[in-house]
């Protein structure tokens, strides 16, 4: 069998089209990936101010629970009764009793609400609960 030389024409070269579909599906995984980490950033929540606010990262199993100005509630982009939302945060507190929690309150949402949603914060045992506000 004779192998081929260089001299016959016949040069192996580099395959651009597997290559291009590697990088868009690369591409589209990340867009993907990426639109999935933020999902509480799709409400409109204006946030209460303060002048002497702590800037906290947030961890990965940090709970957010986001309240509207009309006390619609929000946890995981997902609107949430309060007997779901207990049932949720009950399954929480037993994966992670010391579970962080950080609120997401607009400042025109009534105190009722607010009231409301931290004492069943404490109901369940999840006492680790923040106020998220803008400097």
């Amino acid at each position: 069998m004779k192998a081929r030389s260089s001299e016959s024409g016949d040069e192996m070269g580099v395959q651009m089209a597997p290559l291009i579909d590697c990088v868009f599906l690369l591409l589209i995984y990340f867009l993907c990936t990426a639109h999935l980490t933020k999902p509480h950033k799709d409400l409109e929540i204006n946030l209460p101010e303060a002048s002497v606010a702590e800037k906290t990262k947030s961890s990965y199993d940090t709970v957010i629970i986001e309240v509207t100005k009309d006390g619609r509630i929000y946890m995981d982009a997902q609107e949430m009764t309060t007997r779901l939302l207990h049932q949720k945060l009950q399954q929480k507190v037993a994966e992670k009793p010391d579970r962080r929690v950080r609120l997401d309150v607009d400042r025109s949402c009534s105190f009722y609400y607010l009231n409301s949603l931290i004492d069943l914060l404490q109901f369940v045992g999840l006492n680790n609960v923040g106020l998220r506000a803008t400097d």
